[in-house]
């Protein structure tokens, strides 16, 4: 797998990937989940599955936005997402959530994962992606956001 920080030989992005590197880059919004890989989230060559990552991500997303909606939410998508590394056992992971909009029903959430490594004592960015939320209610039926305070 080429990570979205690698370049290609001609020095290029290759085609499809979002420009996702900043420089000095800092967590944007707020913490809303700390983890730590362990090795039973890693795949055959001990690299944490992304499928785990995502995972993880929608929880610290749901925390927020059932926050924003006062209740229940679903998520209804995922949008521009890219691992820019890949993960090692025992990184300790935080995940960091923005409120980007907020329609009729529906939170569009930015999560940022970083990563520290406890081998490299490195701080970085390993994903961001952008959740969509739809607020609903008991009955599993999409209501409206209340207006914020």
């Amino acid at each position: 797998m080429q990570y979205a920080n690698q370049r290609s030989v001609m020095g290029q992005r290759p085609p499809g990937m979002i420009e996702l590197e900043q420089e000095d880059p800092i967590p944007q919004g707020d913490l809303a989940l700390q983890i730590t890989a362990l090795p039973r989230e890693t795949n055959g060559f001990g690299d944490i599955f992304g499928g785990w990552l995502v995972a993880q991500m929608d929880l610290a997303g749901t925390a927020m936005a059932s926050k924003v909606a006062g209740g229940r939410v679903a998520t209804v998508a995922i949008d521009r997402m890219a691992f820019l590394v890949p993960v090692a056992v025992g990184a300790q992971l935080s995940f960091y959530t923005q409120t980007l909009e907020i329609g009729r029903s529906s939170i569009q959430m930015m999560v940022e994962v970083w990563s520290d490594d406890p081998l490299s004592s490195e701080w970085r960015k390993v994903t961001e992606a952008v959740f969509v939320f739809v607020a609903i209610d008991g009955s599993g039926r999409t209501r409206s956001v209340p207006p914020r305070r």
